[in-house]
Formats: structure tokens, sequence, C-alpha cells
């Protein structure tokens, strides 16, 4: 390797971790250093496989004509595959073992699924007639997708909090 090559390689490598550190808190970075991007964005991901799973679920449950109760529960249980999927995948895909990599995305999805699911499915279950609604309802789909919009807003200051404890999805960082 010549001395061009090496010093542009220098640079992409420094400026790749530069980069990285804005992800969140990693080993030996205090939890001042979370920002609330990287904390929104740990929540958009959470966010994502539990909209799928919750979806899914609310709209199973409600074609079958399952009571609120089951549909709730296959909602809840489906959100929780998905969540942890998403990372379940993206640290298998980085080389870890099945056992390893589940470990993982409990560790890092737990807590921020559960708040979600919590806030997501109160202000369903709060709002009037949301519990009744049908698929085809404006207020089937404005009460859910409502409720992942606070369940967002609630939930990144909680991933913040996590992460800069070196909880959360700083745990899949150290995969990287």
């Amino acid at each position: 390797m010549n001395v061009m090559d090496h010093s542009a390689h220098h640079t992409s490598t420094a400026h790749d971790h530069a980069a990285h550190q804005g992800h969140g808190s990693h080993g030996g970075h205090g939890p001042g250093s979370v920002t609330w991007g990287a904390a929104a964005k740990a929540t958009l991901h959470c966010l994502t496989g539990c909209a799928i799973g919750e979806i899914l679920g609310m709209a199973i449950g409600t074609a079958l004509m399952w009571g609120n109760l089951q549909t709730m529960i296959l909602a809840i249980t489906l959100a929780f595959v998905f969540g942890y999927s998403f990372t379940l995948f993206a640290v298998r895909k980085a080389g870890l073992d099945w056992k390893i990599a589940i470990k993982v995305a409990l560790a890092a999805d737990t807590v921020s699924i559960a708040v979600m699911e919590l806030v997501d499915n109160g202000i369903i279950a709060i709002t009037p007639g949301a519990m009744d609604a049908h698929l085809s309802d404006a207020l089937f789909w404005t009460s859910l997708l409502g409720g992942f919009a606070v369940a967002f807003v609630i939930t990144t200051p909680v991933n913040k909090w996590m992460i800069g404890r070196g909880k959360g999805h700083a745990v899949v960082h150290a995969y990287h």
C-alpha cells in the first residue's frame, strides 16, 4: 500500500468511526453523548416492528371476528415477534449465533417494545369506540396510528435514557 492509499484509508476509517459514534452510547461513552436522533432512530426501529405485528394482529383478529381480548393478545404477541425479529436478523447477519442473537434482541428491545405496546394499546383502549371499530372504519386506523404516534413520543426518552446507560439498543451497537 502506498502512502496515498494509506492516507485515504485512514481518513475513511476515521470518518466512518465518527459517523458511527452518532448512533448512541458505546462502551466508554457517557450518557451525555447519546443524541435525541440516536434515541429516535432506535425508537423508530422498534416502532416499525411493533406496527407491523400489531396491525397484522388487529387485522387478523378483526377479520376473524375475535373478541377484543383475543385480538389484543394476538396483536401484542405479533408486535413483540416482529419487534424482536428486526434486531435478531440484523445481529445474525453480523455473525452472531442464534443463542447470543436472541439474548441481544431480548436485551435490546424488551423495554422499548413493552413501553410502546402499553402506550399504544392504552390509547386504543381509552378511545371511545376504538375497541369495537372494524378494519373499514376510520376510527380503527386513527386510534391505532395515533396510539403509535403517542407511543413514539413517550418511548424515545426511555430509549435515550437506556442507551445512555449502555442498555437497550446500545447492546446491539456492540456487535456492529
